[in-house]
Parts: C-alpha cells; structure tokens; sequence
C-alpha cells in the first residue's frame, strides 16, 4: 500500500479547480466578477484557486454582453474600469486601451489600497451577496460547467433583486 500524503488527485478534484496558496493548499475555485458601478454583475468567470487574478481580466472584458439603454446605442463596452495592485501590468493597461476602455489601476509601490476603497467596496459587496448562496459558498460540482450556472443563476438573482426595488 502506497502512501497517499502528498499526491493530488487530478479528475476528482473537477475541472477548473486548483490547489490554493493561502488555505493549505485546498483545492478550489475563484469567481471573478465585472459589476456596474451599483454592483449589477455584467460578466462572471471562474478558475483555479492557483491562477493569478490577472489572467482572469481580458476574458471578462470580452464577456460584456451589449448593455441596452433608454437613449442611444448599444454600450458594448464599459467607459472606466477600476481595478487593485493585483493587475498592474503594461499588457493588461495596453489591451485596455485599445479597447478605448480608461483604467484606473493602483500601481504597485507607489499607490495606497486606500483610495480605490470607495470603488472596490461595490464588488466586495456582490462578492458577499454571491457567497450567501449556499450552493457557491462550498464547490460540490466536479464540473465546471456546472458550477459557472450555479454562478449565473445567482448573478440573475441578483440582478433580479436588485431591479424589483
């Protein structure tokens, strides 16, 4: 009989799933999440424990459905995006802006956390209404399909809520 301390299962885990570096080493999810300035989600993504928040951003960006409004066209894309020290790199500020979106991006060494906290907090609330859905709180689907329905489900929820008031 081998001994099983450190070997990771790899398909049981589910897709999608990671070891994660600040809970000792658990496998899991993270969902990350583009919201209105009112904290409507607008696009939603998940990813490995393990994957760096930056490599999420583009695909989000790309997520954005068409956004109908009263009067004029179609927004397609977002006017400003604000974002923490965690995507402060030239390729992500360079894909930004030739998507003509302006970034508001705190820089690494330079810029307190401080001052996105007045922009930061409407994600940290959606964040917060996401995790009062049981079914998010802990991951029990192998697949990641799965669990991304889950997700958009309590996004529409939230959207739903949101807009009845």
């Amino acid at each position: 009989m081998r001994d099983r301390l450190g070997e990771h299962a790899g398909p049981e885990k589910g897709e999608l799933t990671g070891p994660n570096p600040v809970d000792r080493g658990k496998y899991g999810s993270k969902i990350h999440l583009i919201t209105k300035r009112t904290g409507l989600p607008l696009s939603i993504g998940i990813s490995g424990a393990n994957t760096h928040d930056s490599q999420a951003l583009i695909p989000l960006v790309q997520g954005i459905p068409p956004i109908r409004s009263r009067r004029g066209p179609r927004q397609r894309r977002p006017h400003k995006l604000h974002a923490d020290k965690g995507y402060d790199y030239n390729h992500l500020r360079r894909s930004l802006s030739s998507r003509g979106i302006r970034h508001r991006i705190a820089r690494r060494g330079i810029e307190t956390s401080q001052r996105l906290g007045r922009h930061r907090w409407t994600i940290e609330r959606t964040m917060s209404w996401l995790a009062g859905c049981r079914r998010l709180h802990r991951r029990y689907e192998r697949k990641a399909d799965h669990f991304l329905a889950f997700t958009s489900i309590a996004c529409t929820l939230i959207c739903y809520r949101r807009l009845t008031k």
